[in-house]
C-alpha cells in the first residue's frame, strides 16, 4: 500500500470503493449484501467462528448474527 492510501480515512477510503460501484450500477441491496457477507465473514475468520464473541464486538444479538448469516449463506469455515 502506498503512503497516500495509508493516509486515508475509512471514509476516504469507502467513497472510492462506493464510486467504482456506482460505475459499474450496482444496485443499492446488491452492494449492502456484498459489503455485510465480507465484513461478517472478516469476523468469523478474526474470532474464529465464535459467534458470541462475535456478536458482542459487532454490536448485535447472536441470535440476529446467526439469522443474518444464514440469510447471506455465509458457513463456518
Amino acid at each position: 500500500m502506498d503512503k497516500k492510501s495509508e493516509k486515508a480515512t475509512l471514509h476516504q477510503k469507502l467513497e472510492t470503493v462506493i464510486s467504482e460501484m456506482v460505475d459499474k450500477e450496482l444496485h443499492l441491496d446488491d452492494a449492502l449484501g456484498e459489503f455485510q457477507k465480507i465484513y461478517l465473514e472478516t469476523a468469523m475468520k478474526k474470532y474464529k467462528g465464535n459467534k458470541s464473541r462475535i456478536a458482542k464486538a459487532l454490536g448485535m444479538h447472536r441470535n440476529t448474527l446467526h439469522c443474518r448469516a444464514k440469510r447471506l449463506k455465509i458457513h463456518k469455515k
